[in-house]
């Protein structure tokens, strides 16, 4: 009975195929739709079931319906005064050169008139969040709203509200704006601080003049440092899309609180590829709170050049690692320099607080009330110590400055690079150094050498080698060819400015 089954199931398949090869092509086509279309049904079919179970898009609803309320557009207003030229007096031009008179006299050239004053207004936009309802306290970025002559404030309603004062900090790219508080409904600010990379997070303000834009991301880094140095950074970074406009609006964490203020992109396009930055809210809370009760930033000030090291540098000064900021410099009668700093010394920790680098250790002595004695921890010649300083309000800053070397006395160390001259007083004046300066003046760098991988240029004053001065090319050569700078060598440099920094660099192999 077995081979007749099979027989018979066979027969079928014959059929079958029978079927498809005298049907044509269109039967095989209604076969393969009525595959897809199962396969369609019963993908929606689990879309329903999985869409019932979702939690995260009820969740980003939730976030962007309690933030959105609080999130303004920054309306600014510049006025830009120019000079235009004086228009040629053409009547006088003709009657000068095609006046028909041909024997009166050719009129006096008229007396040039100064150039005519025009004013000109440039508009801006940026965002803003509402952070005090009551006091009606606004937070934006100080490059929205520090150069403008008016600015306004539109609510998510489309209420309009003028600002009653703008307090700026250049410094951390913050600013407040006062408003009138009539029903405001504000943001909390949270702990920025304590975000994770990772962590969910939503942007919110107006990209490219399109208020109440919601973007989601993530956290993708934190202490993230970008562009001008003088600036205090310690970013948050995050891939939610940021565009010109969202300046000064919110980053928001999965509870709705502040966590940081949008302030800046890294792209090459101009346009958000994915890099965004924001000031932490931490910093935010800090620089609010003296903009508001004194009208101004006051920061500490310790009265130190300090720079990273790596592990050469590091290990040049026999240090543990390279946790912490090297003092390249004490200014004379300052807080360091009266609390026993020296130059040479590697810091660790302020007040107790660890430093990591040189960014967290400029943000946590700004950080530091002026007046205040607090306990630093260095490390010096291989030993750990602890010393006091008091700290004093911060002066303004110093620029730093370049400048060309010039003939003289020359020496040249060839396995590093350089060719210096000895510093002179004609030298010292020329490049704008103290007329004291000692020291030698680099005058070429190959630019395939670690000193110019280093940061060695054209101009600047090396004043000592491995810890001991050097005032002559001929000290200088000797002190780089000496044992002691076989593998490498640690240099104390000085530019015209008067910032003084170490670096260490090895020879070319």
């Amino acid at each position: 009975m077995k081979p007749l089954k099979s027989w018979g199931a066979l027969a079928v398949i014959v059929v079958i195929l029978g079927a498809f090869i005298f049907a044509g092509p269109e039967l095989v086509h209604r076969f393969a739709y009525a595959i897809e279309k199962g396969h369609v049904e019963a993908d929606r079919s689990q879309l329903a079931e999985l869409s019932r179970q979702d939690q995260l898009s009820p969740l980003f609803r939730a976030v962007a319906g309690a933030v959105r309320p609080a999130v303004v557009e920054v309306r600014v207003t510049e006025r830009i005064k120019v000079q235009v030229p004086e228009m040629p007096d053409f009547e006088d031009f003709f009657q000068r050169y095609f006046g028909e008179d041909e024997g009166a006299p050719m009129p006096s050239p008229r007396r040039p008139t100064p150039p005519r004053t025009r004013e000109f207004y440039s508009r801006g936009l940026g965002s803003g969040v509402i952070v005090d309802a009551e006091k009606g306290y606004v937070i934006t970025n100080y490059h929205v709203v520090g150069q403008a002559d008016k600015v306004e404030v539109v609510l998510s309603d489309n209420r309009s509200f003028p600002a009653e004062w703008v307090r700026t900090d250049a410094q951390t790219d913050l600013a407040v704006v006062k408003i009138k508080p009539d029903h405001l409904i504000a943001a909390p600010l949270g702990e920025g601080d304590k975000v994770e990379v990772g962590d969910l997070v939503l942007a919110i303000g107006a990209p490219e003049g399109l208020p109440q834009t919601v973007t989601m991301g993530i956290i993708s880094a934190k202490g993230r440092t970008q562009g001008d140095s003088k600036q205090y950074q310690n970013f948050i970074q995050t891939d939610a899309a940021i565009n010109h406009g969202n300046s000064g609006g919110p980053l928001v964490n999965m509870r709705g609180e502040v966590i940081g203020i949008n302030t800046a992109i890294v792209s090459r396009t101009g346009v958000s590829e994915g890099i965004g930055l924001a000031i932490p809210a931490d910093m935010v809370k800090n620089v609010m709170r003296q903009l508001v009760d004194r009208g101004k930033v006051t920061r500490g000030y310790l009265g130190v050049g300090i720079q990273d090291v790596d592990e050469k540098l590091a290990k040049s000064f026999n240090l543990p690692n390279t946790k912490g900021a090297l003092v390249s410099q004490v200014m004379p009668g300052g807080p360091a320099d009266r609390a026993g700093i020296k130059a040479g010394d590697f810091i660790v920790a302020v007040n107790g607080k660890e430093v990591a680098d040189v960014n967290q250790l400029r943000q946590a002595v700004a950080d530091l009330e002026p007046g205040k004695t607090v306990p630093l921890e260095i490390y010096r010649d291989g030993r750990k110590k602890t010393l006091e300083a008091k700290v004093e309000p911060q002066p303004a800053e110093m620029a730093m400055g370049t400048t060309q070397a010039a003939p003289g006395e020359e020496s040249q160390v060839q396995k590093f690079g350089l060719e210096v001259i000895t510093m002179t007083k004609d030298l010292a004046q020329h490049h704008g150094y103290k007329p004291d300066v000692r020291g030698v003046m680099v005058k070429s760098v190959d630019p395939s050498s670690d000193a110019a991988e280093q940061g060695i240029t054209e101009g600047i004053v090396i004043t000592a080698v491995n810890g001991k001065p050097v005032t002559t090319a001929e000290e200088f050569a000797k002190a780089m060819s000496g044992k002691g700078a076989a593998s490498g060598a640690r240099l104390q440099i000085l530019t015209p400015s008067g910032m003084e920094r170490f670096i260490f660099i090895t020879p070319t192999k």
